[in-house]
């Protein structure tokens, strides 16, 4: 049996060589793939070479060309992030077939894979080997390795953001060498990967804790505003996880309390309730209410109607976790610490009330949903030290067409930071280091890491560049990109 040729050191091959070696995993600059958009379809940028890289050697090819041509790198995932986040006018390395899964152990609980692999895809393969994540967000469409960098979270007054779960990252530097860490080995490169935004390397596998796969009993009822947030303690801890969905123009609030159950199966769907009405119908009557603004409020009162009798539903935890985001939405999300969430809501209710009442006060249709997380350790995680309420804000773009939005969210957003609210990352915000840095404690620890574990900026892409270290003008504004108006 021939023995493998092991490739020459990058070092030895010239400019021309590596351009002859990712040629096979080139994109056509003249194929549509070769323009990027994130899923919500609210950014979209073109990169100066996009790239499929199959194995980590190419990866480190490409690496290499970017450090010649003096070009940055963003690795990307599926696009799920609903800002700039993933957007580049540099090099883009696509890593979506960096997807394997390189262990599962059941007795040890936890499963080892490549962070371009999905959620869903994870998720099959646990449940085939009798095992769960812990806890998980209200979708799944998103990578491994975005879910970790992100600090994604899913709820649950005790349980903390899912980065929490990883035990190692190995992922490759802007110096070419790969490094193994965790909370034992590089802690400090550990902490801040956890939450990167991909900027300390290019991530090429994690491991994750994981558990048993177990089922939930949801149990979801409707009440006054004012009777969930005057008692909010006694909501947010009635149930292992909790989440809340508000309407605001019907003073509503959906609460669902979920438990870990031994229950037979028992899925609460209804085609005509979930998918007739609860997608069709409300997208056709949010498409005319665009042209008549008025209508955004009987919207809102209605689709709360829709849900609001005593439901209760028994399935697997990824079933009742995850939530089937039917029409295209923009949306901004905030962490303010627990300890000022009952006063947040409140501050927001009465908003909202002046807004409705206001002649000439904004008409959305936007629905919010409340979610909770227990403090962590993640240098850049919304959770760092604190108990968290996670509050987001959604205004829907029927079939796709443009919907009123920026005025909403900048005065959401202002309520948010009067209580010391922390953005999501993976969400549009316009906060710079000046303001990040008096709400991360770490902030600063976190800068100066980047900047030695990659001097020279390669993984630093606009967002990067603009929120950690505060780059202005044309190449760093809001507008480098195209953004949906």
């Amino acid at each position: 049996m021939p023995v493998p040729i092991p490739p020459p050191p990058l070092s030895h091959i010239s400019l021309h060589g590596l351009y002859q070696l990712l040629q096979p995993i080139t994109v056509d600059r003249s194929s549509s793939a070769a323009v990027f958009q994130n899923r919500g379809r609210t950014f979209l940028c073109t990169p100066t070479s996009v790239f499929r890289p199959e194995t980590e050697y190419q990866i480190e090819l490409i690496l290499e060309l970017a450090l010649r041509e003096r070009q940055t790198i963003r690795a990307v995932g599926v696009g799920h992030s609903p800002s700039d986040l993933a957007c580049t006018s540099g090099y883009m390395v696509q890593m979506d077939r960096l997807d394997k899964i390189i262990e599962v152990n059941f007795e040890k609980r936890f499963v080892h894979a490549q962070g371009g692999v999905t959620l869903q895809h994870l998720h099959a393969v646990l449940k085939a080997h009798g095992l769960a994540m812990i806890n998980l967000g209200s979708i799944s469409e998103q990578t491994l390795a975005g879910m970790m960098t992100t600090a994604t979270h899913g709820t649950g007054i005790n349980h903390k953001v899912l980065s929490s779960h990883v035990q190692a990252v190995r992922l490759l530097q802007a110096n070419g060498t790969k490094v193994t860490c965790s909370r034992d080995h590089q802690p400090d490169l550990f902490y801040a990967t956890l939450c990167s935004l991909g900027s300390t390397g290019i991530i090429l596998d994690i491991r994750m804790e994981v558990r048993p796969a177990f089922r939930l009993r949801e149990v979801q009822e409707t009440h006054k505003s004012n009777d969930v947030i005057d008692k909010l303690d006694a909501v947010a801890a009635s149930a292992e996880f909790v989440r809340l969905w508000w309407w605001p123009q019907a003073d509503d609030i959906r609460v669902s309390a979920m438990n870990e159950t031994q229950d037979h199966k028992r899925p609460h769907k209804s085609w005509f309730w979930h998918s007739l009405v609860g997608h069709h119908v409300i997208e056709c009557l949010l498409f005319f209410g665009i042209f008549i603004p008025a209508l955004n409020i009987w919207i809102g009162r209605s689709s709360s109607w829709l849900v609001r009798d005593k439901t209760l539903s028994i399935d697997d935890s990824l079933n009742v976790f995850n939530i089937d985001c039917k029409i295209l939405h923009y949306t901004t999300e905030w962490a303010v610490p627990y300890s000022q969430a009952q006063s947040c809501l409140r501050a927001l209710r009465t908003w909202f009330e002046s807004e409705f009442t206001d002649p000439n006060g904004l008409r959305p249709h936007c629905l919010l949903e409340v979610r909770f997380s227990e403090a962590d350790d993640i240098w850049l995680s919304p959770s760092y030290g604190e108990k968290t309420c996670w509050i987001g804000i959604v205004q829907y773009k029927p079939y796709n067409f443009n919907v009123p939005y920026r005025i909403l969210f900048e005065r959401f957003e202002r309520t948010m930071m009067r209580y010391g609210g922390r953005p999501h990352w993976a969400k549009a915000h316009g906060l710079r280091p000046d303001t990040l840095s008096v709400l991360y404690p770490k902030f600063k620890s976190f800068r100066d890491l980047l900047n030695l574990v990659d001097p020279e900026g390669v993984f630093q892409n606009e967002y990067v560049s603009r929120h950690i270290f505060g780059a202005t003008g044309a190449r760093f504004g809001a507008r480098i990109f195209k953004a949906r108006p």
